[in-house]
C-alpha cells in the first residue's frame, strides 16, 4: 500500500500497482502515510520508546542511591 496525492491535494492510500499507475501517468506525487493519516484522522500520535514518568522515576532512584553512600 502507498500513499498518493493528486495535483488538487486530494490523498488516497491505494495498492502499490495503482499507486505506480497514478503517479507515472496522471501525475500524483508519493507522500509519506503520516500526511495520510493526518488528513484522514486529523491527528497523528507518534510512539515514543519511552513514556517521560519512567525516564523520571530511574533518574530519581539513581539520585537517591546515589545519596544513601
Amino acid at each position: 500500500m502507498k500513499c498518493i496525492k493528486s495535483k488538487d491535494g486530494e490523498i488516497r492510500r491505494v495498492s502499490d500497482v495503482d499507486a505506480d499507475n497514478k503517479v507515472k501517468i496522471h501525475g500524483w506525487k508519493f507522500v509519506p502515510k503520516s500526511e495520510w493519516k493526518l488528513n484522514v484522522r486529523g491527528t497523528v500520535n507518534f510512539k515514543q520508546n519511552a513514556p517521560k514518568e519512567k525516564k523520571e522515576k530511574a533518574s530519581s532512584e539513581y539520585k537517591e542511591k546515589k545519596s544513601k553512600k
